[in-house]
C-alpha cells in the first residue's frame, strides 16, 4: 500500500463513510422505535446480503523500488438483481439512475443482462463513481433499494509503455476462462492479470477478498450489519528489470528499426547478372518489429528486455469504447503488425550465423574435429556433401552449398585455411556445413548435433517466469512428421531427415527456431563458462504493504522477502574442460575486435568496423552476428541477429537482439545489442525515467513512439557480409 499517496482520497472517503453509517443508523432507530410492530409481520421475509471486498492488489517494483504498478481507490456501484425482478421495477430504476450515473437507459439494461454474472452476485453497473455520486445514493437508500456503493482499486501504471510488455497488465475475465477463475473463488467482476508478470503472478499478487455481510429484507432494504472481514492486500513483485536500462532498450530498438526503413534493401539479379523484372529497381526494408534481452548471466536476472510494436497497458484500464480499442489493437494474423507479442519470448526465428557458437561446442565436445582447435579447413567458398553419390547430385539433390557473397569480389567469399576460432570470426558457413554433415554421417545418422544444443536450452522453454512462452524447434526426423501432418511441408519432405537438413541446421537455418530469450541464455552459458540459469523477470516477492520511502519509490530496505529467485542453482553445468569453449570464446572475440583473415585479400570480421571506438578497456565482450534468410531468399525479407556477452566475470552480461526484415546481423542488430554494452560500461547518459503523460484515448496508435536523444551509439562502419 502506497502510504503517502491517497490522503486527500482517504479523507473524502472517510466522510463518505460517516454519512452513510449515520443514515443506516437513523433508519435502524427508526425501524425498531417506530415500526417494531410492522417488522414483525415481515420477519419471514428477512434474509442476509453479502457484498464482497476485494483487497488491494500487490504492487510491482522495478530493481530500484520504482513503482510500475500501483492502486487507486474507487467506488463502484452494484445491484442486487435479486431485488429487481419486475422489469417495471427495473426500467423505474434505472431511470432513476440514469441521471446520477450519467448512463444511458439502454447501457444499464445492457449491463443488467450481462450473462458473466450469476443471480446472486453483485452486478457492477459503474466503476470509479465519484464520491459525489456515491453520497447521493447513500443520503437515498429508500429510493434506491438493491443498489449498492463498494470500495474496488483501480491499476495504475504510472509509466504507460514503459516495460508494458514486462509488467503486463488486468483486465476483465474473459468467457473463455470465467469457469476457471470461479472454481478458484473468484468474483466474476473481478479484473485478473492478462498479460506479462500480472498475469503469470496473478494469485500472488491478488490478496484475499473479504466480505461485509448485512441483513436485508425482501425489498433489499438494509436492516443491520451483521459481519465484516477485511480483505489481505496481495503480495508486492520487486522485477530485476532496470527501467532506465529499459527505457534506453525501447528507444533504442525504436530508433534503429526506423533508421532501416530508409535503406534500400537491394535488387534481385538473375544468373546471366541482370535485374529481374518480376521486382522494382529498389525496395527498402520494412524493419517492422523486433525485441533485445540484456541479462545477468551470472543469476538469470533480466535486466532488460524490449519489444517492439510497443503498447501502453493502461488502455485495459477500462473507459475505451470497443471500436477504438479494435482500432488500436487489430485482429490480425499478420506477424508484422501484431502489437500483444513480447516478441521476445514468443517469437519463432531462426538463428541464421547466431547459431554457430553452438555447433562448434558440439563439435569440439564431441572429439568431431580432428585435432580439436586445432583442426584446419580449407574453405574454397562452396562445399560438396561427401555422403551424396555423385549421380544422386546429377539427378537434382542439392550436394553444394556455398558461402555469403562477398562483396568485394561478386562471388561466394573464400578464406582459405580456417579453424574453428577462424571459421567463427569470419562466418564461414562451408566450415559448419562440413561439421554438420559428418557429425550426422560419421556417428550413425544419430541425433548428435540436436543432444548437443539442446545442452544450451535449444528447443525447451526456458521457463522464464512470463506467460505465451515459444519452446522453439529443432530439426529432426520427428519434427518433420508433425509439420507434414499438419500440412506445413509436404508428406514427401516430411517422410524422412535428410543430409541437406542437417547442413541448413548447422548454420542455423531451415527448421530450426529459437527465441531471442532463449538465445541470450545461451550466450550467458558461454559467458559464464557452462552454467545454463532459468531467467527470471521478478527476483523477489515481497510480503504485503512495502512502504514507501519518497513518492512512487519504494522502501526495498525494509521490506520483508517472501521468495528470492537471485540465488538459484543451475539447470546444469556443461563440460567446458580443455579446449571446448576457449577458441569459441577467441573467435567470437576477433568478431568484436579482429582480425580477420587473410585469403587473396583481407576479410574483415563481421563486427570489427561497427565496434571501432567501443570501450573495450571497460568492459570487454565476445560476440556474433546472423542473418536469417526470408522468404523466397529476397534481401528484404533477411532479418538481422546479434548477440554478445562479457568477458569481464565483474560485469556478468548478456544480450542478444533480432530484427525482423531489417538486413544483415551486422547492420540492424548488432548496433542495438552495441548501445546496450556502451551503456552498461556507463558511456552513456540515459533519460530519466519520467511518469507517463495522460493516456491519448482519441489517439489511434498503441503506444507514442519512443526514439534515442542521442543515436551516437548506433553510429560506425556496418559490414556487407550476409553473415
Amino acid at each position: 500500500m502506497a502510504i503517502n499517496n491517497h490522503s486527500r482520497r482517504l479523507t473524502a472517503l472517510a466522510v463518505a463513510a460517516a454519512m452513510l453509517l449515520g443514515s443506516l443508523s437513523v433508519r435502524m432507530w427508526f425501524l425498531q422505535a417506530v415500526q417494531a410492530k410492522d417488522n414483525e409481520s415481515v420477519v419471514l421475509a428477512v434474509r442476509t446480503r453479502t457484498i464482497r471486498l476485494l483487497p488491494e492488489r500487490g504492487r510491482i517494483f522495478d530493481a530500484g523500488g520504482r513503482v510500475v504498478a500501483d492502486n487507486k481507490r474507487i467506488l463502484t456501484v452494484t445491484i442486487d438483481r435479486g431485488v429487481l425482478k419486475d422489469s417495471i421495477d427495473r426500467l423505474e430504476m434505472f431511470q432513476r439512475l440514469s441521471g446520477p450515473l450519467e448512463m444511458p437507459i439502454e447501457a444499464l439494461f445492457k449491463r443488467y443482462e450481462d450473462k458473466r454474472f450469476g443471480p446472486l452476485e453483485a452486478l457492477p453497473l459503474k466503476e470509479d463513481v465519484s464520491e459525489e455520486t456515491a453520497l447521493f445514493l447513500a443520503e437515498r437508500i429508500e429510493d434506491y433499494p438493491g443498489i449498492y456503493v463498494r470500495e474496488e482499486w483501480k491499476r495504475n501504471y504510472p509509466f504507460g509503455a514503459i516495460g508494458s510488455h514486462v509488467v503486463g497488465y488486468i483486465g476483465a475475465i474473459l468467457q473463455k476462462t470465467l469457469a476457471y477463475y470461479k472454481s478458484i473463488g473468484y468474483d466474476p467482476n473481478e479484473r485478473v492479470g492478462g498479460y506479462g508478470v500480472e498475469q503469470s503472478y496473478e494469485p500472488t499478487l491478488r490478496g484475499t477478498p473479504g466480505y461485509v455481510r448485512y441483513e436485508v429484507n425482501a425489498q433489499g432494504k438494509l436492516l443491520r450489519l451483521i459481519e465484516r472481514v477485511e480483505p489481505i492486500v496481495g503480495n508486492d513483485l520487486h522485477l530485476s528489470i532496470d527501467m532506465s536500462l529499459q527505457q534506453f532498450a525501447e528507444q533504442t530498438l525504436e530508433t534503429e528499426l526506423v533508421l532501416r526503413r530508409r535503406v534500400e534493401a537491394g535488387n534481385v539479379r538473375l544468373p546471366d547478372g541482370t535485374l529481374d523484372p518480376l521486382f522494382p529497381d529498389a525496395v527498402y526494408y520494412k524493419a517492422p518489429a523486433g525485441s533485445v534481452v540484456v541479462m545477468n548471466h551470472d543469476t538469470g536476472q533480466v535486466i532488460a528486455m524490449a519489444s517492439y510494436p510497443r503498447f501502453d497497458n493502461r488502455w485495459f484500464a477500462g473507459g475505451v469504447s470497443s471500436n477504438k480499442f479494435a482500432q488500436v489493437f487489430p485482429q490480425t494474423d499478420d506477424p508484422d503488425l501484431s502489437v500483444l507479442v513480447n516478441r521476445a519470448i514468443s517469437g519463432r526465428y531462426n538463428l541464421g550465423s547466431s547459431f554457430k557458437p553452438f555447433v562448434a561446442y558440439a563439435a569440439l565436445n564431441t572429439g568431431q574435429l580432428p585435432g580439436g582447435a586445432e583442426y584446419v579447413f580449407d574453405d574454397r567458398g562452396t562445399y560438396k556433401l561427401e555422403s551424396i553419390p555423385s549421380d544422386r547430385c546429377q539427378e537434382g539433390v542439392k550436394c553444394v552449398f556455398r558461402n555469403a557473397i562477398c562483396r568485394a569480389t561478386g562471388s561466394a567469399c573464400r578464406f582459405g585455411s580456417v579453424t574453428v576460432e577462424e571459421a567463427l570470426a569470419v562466418s564461414s558457413d562451408a566450415f559448419f556445413y562440413k561439421i554438420g554433415e559428418q557429425i550426422l554421417t560419421e556417428r550413425g545418422y544419430k541425433p548428435i548435433l540436436e543432444e548437443q544444443v539442446r545442452l544450451f536450452g535449444f528447443g525447451s522453454p526456458t521457463n522464464i517466469d512470463l506467460p505465451n512462452e515459444f519452446a522453439g524447434t529443432i530439426p529432426s526426423k520427428a519434427l518433420k512428421k508433425r509439420m507434414a501432418d499438419i500440412g506445413a511441408i509436404s508428406q514427401e519432405s516430411g517422410s524422412a531427415y535428410y543430409v541437406g537438413d542437417q547442413v541448413l541446421f548447422a548454420i542455423g537455418q531451415g527448421l530450426l527456431s529459437a527465441t531471442p530469450m532463449q538465445v541470450a541464455t545461451a550466450y550467458g552459458v558461454l559467458g559464464n563458462g557452462g552454467k545454463l540459469f532459468t531467467p527470471h523477470v521478478v527476483q523477489e516477492v515481497l510480503a504485503p504493504g512495502t512502504l514507501d520511502k519518497s513518492p512512487g519509490v519504494a522502501d526495498l530496505t525494509m521490506a520483508n522477502v517472501v521468495e528470492r529467485f537471485d540465488t538459484q542453482e543451475p539447470v546444469r553445468t556443461l563440460d567446458t574442460t580443455g579446449d571446448r569453449l576457449a577458441p569459441i570464446v577467441r573467435g567470437m572475440s576477433r568478431v568484436i575486435t579482429g582480425p580477420g583473415v587473410n585469403f587473396g585479400y583481407y576479410h574483415k570480421t563481421t563486427g570489427e568496423l561497427l565496434f571501432r571506438g567501443y570501450p573495450y578497456d571497460v568492459l570487454p565482450i565476445a560476440g556474433k552476428t546472423g542473418t536469417a534468410q526470408g522468404f523466397g531468399n529476397l534481401p528484404w525479407n533477411d532479418s538481422s541477429a546479434f548477440g554478445a556477452y562479457s568477458l569481464d566475470p565483474l560485469q556478468p552480461y548478456s544480450a542478444y537482439a533480432y530484427l525482423e526484415k531489417s538486413g544483415y546481423g551486422s547492420q540492424a542488430a548488432a548496433p542495438v545489442v552495441k548501445c546496450m554494452f556502451v551503456a552498461l560500461a556507463g558511456r552513456y547518459k540515459l533519460d530519466s525515467v519520467v511518469a507517463a503523460d495522460p493516456l491519448n484515448i482519441q489517439s489511434g496508435i498503441a503506444a507514442p513512439p519512443t526514439y534515442l536523444r542521442n543515436p551516437s551509439c548506433l553510429a560506425g562502419g556496418r559490414s556487407d557480409s550476409r553473415d
